[in-house]
């Protein structure tokens, strides 16, 4: 590893963060991940989306690592093309946690993610798919089991999503993982899965240990990966409990936030 970059492994989100707003990369970030890894560090992508929603942005990339895509749930070889550990959300434990929330707060929009290489993500009616991604939509909630799934997608119809995650964690924290990925996206995971559970397990796969980590994010499903990284770096346009715990703060995605960084580190 060049004496000159301090880190063996570049951890990046990608939806805000790695991402314009357009979803491209820009050439200057390519370049500036280009010339860490020649520099001996490795770049791993680490997402909520799960693989089918990650794939495409990866092969665009060239990109033929390790990516842990699912918010943590899935940790995928992208140069081989198959899943290399997965987690699933238990059925009754989900079930539990979706009737806490709506004794709470109401009737609730349900989208969900089903496991695997091809797992579609199936949304009910009223739900909105940021981001115009694909989707399968379903009308009777019971088709939702039909197959392991990786995650639930919750929305509301009045409540923020800050709010929808505050009151979805008070209430149904102990049986299910809640996290926020964005506007409009609120996660129920399997217990106690995060960005970081996931980012530990393809570090361990790569020799890569936590103090040799440095990581960008602008949502609080990046808390956990900034919490066991060594540095975290926050993009502008990231949502302030992020910024709250992060080490430094950079430019937005739309300004080449982690080049900015990776440039400076290299010198």
């Amino acid at each position: 590893m060049s004496a000159a970059f301090p880190y063996r492994l570049v951890a990046t989100d990608l939806d805000g963060t790695l991402l314009r707003d357009d979803h491209s990369v820009s050439a200057r970030t390519r370049d500036a991940l280009a010339a860490a890894t020649a520099a001996g560090a490795a770049h791993i992508v680490v997402t909520g989306r799960a693989v089918p929603w990650t794939r495409p942005i990866l092969d665009d990339l060239g990109y033929r690592g390790l990516a842990v895509c699912g918010q943590g749930a899935q940790v995928y070889d992208a140069g081989e093309h198959r899943l290399l550990t997965s987690v699933t959300l238990d059925r009754q434990l989900a079930g539990v946690a979706l009737a806490k929330i709506e004794a709470e707060v109401g009737p609730l929009h349900l989208a969900a993610s089903r496991d695997g290489l091809d797992g579609e993500v199936m949304v009910g009616p009223g739900y909105e798919i940021v981001g115009g991604l694909p989707a399968t939509p379903f009308t009777d909630a019971s088709d939702l089991w039909t197959a392991p799934l990786n995650k639930l997608y919750i929305q509301h119809p009045t409540l923020s999503s800050d709010e929808l995650a505050e009151a979805a964690t008070r209430t149904a924290g102990g049986f299910v993982t809640v996290t926020m990925a964005g506007e409009g996206i609120v996660e129920l995971l399997p217990l106690g899965l995060s960005k970081a559970t996931g980012l530990s397990l393809a570090a361990r796969r790569l020799g890569v240990k936590a103090a040799g980590t440095i990581a960008f994010g602008d949502m609080p499903n990046d808390i956990p990966m900034f919490g066991w990284a060594a540095h975290g770096v926050a993009m502008a346009n990231a949502h302030e409990e992020l910024r709250a715990v992060a080490d430094e703060v950079t430019s937005s995605n739309e300004e080449d936030g982690i080049a900015v960084v990776l440039e400076r580190l290299l010198g």
